[in-house]
C-alpha cells in the first residue's frame, strides 16, 4: 500500500501473528496492544503501575520512529485484567498524558496471552502531514 508505513518492536508475538507494533496511514499513527515485555521479558511483573509505566513508554517509544511524542497522542486505551488496578494505571496515564489530555477507554479484560500480563495499552496519534508529501 502507498502511503503507509510500519515498524516492528521484536516481539515474538508480531512475527507468530503477522502484524506491526505501529501503523502510519496519513495523518494518523496507531500503535497497537503494548505491554511491559522487552523481548522476552516481562518488566513489573505483579506491579500494575510499573506494566503501565513500561507498556505506555513502549509505545511512544514506536510513535518516535515516526517523529511524534505523547504531544501528539490524541486517543489512548487500557486493558486491565482487574479493576483494582485502576488507580495504578491511571496515574502511570496521568504521567505521560496530564498536559496532553487525550481521549481515553479503559477496560478490564478476562486476561491476555501471558497470565502475568496485568496492563495493555494502545495509542493513536495525529501527525500534520504536507501536502503532496509522502507518509
Amino acid at each position: 500500500m502507498t502511503g503507509v508505513r510500519r515498524v516492528q518492536s521484536g516481539s515474538p508475538w508480531e512475527d507468530a501473528f503477522g502484524f506491526a507494533r505501529a501503523v502510519a496511514a496519513g495523518d494518523r499513527v496507531v500503535v497497537g496492544g503494548t505491554t511491559s515485555f522487552r523481548g522476552d521479558v516481562l518488566h513489573g511483573e505483579g506491579d500494575p503501575y510499573e506494566q503501565a509505566r513500561v507498556a505506555f513508554a513502549g509505545a511512544l517509544e514506536a510513535l518516535g520512529e515516526f517523529g511524534l511524542g505523547a504531544d501528539s497522542v490524541i486517543r489512548t486505551r487500557m486493558y486491565l485484567t482487574h479493576a483494582r488496578d485502576v488507580d495504578d494505571v491511571g496515574r502511570a496515564h496521568r504521567e505521560f498524558f496530564d498536559s496532553v489530555r487525550p481521549v481515553t477507554t479503559l477496560v478490564v479484560v478476562s486476561g491476555f496471552v501471558d497470565p502475568r500480563i496485568l496492563v495493555e495499552v494502545e495509542l493513536e496519534a495525529f501527525r500534520e502531514v504536507p501536502q503532496g508529501a509522502p507518509s
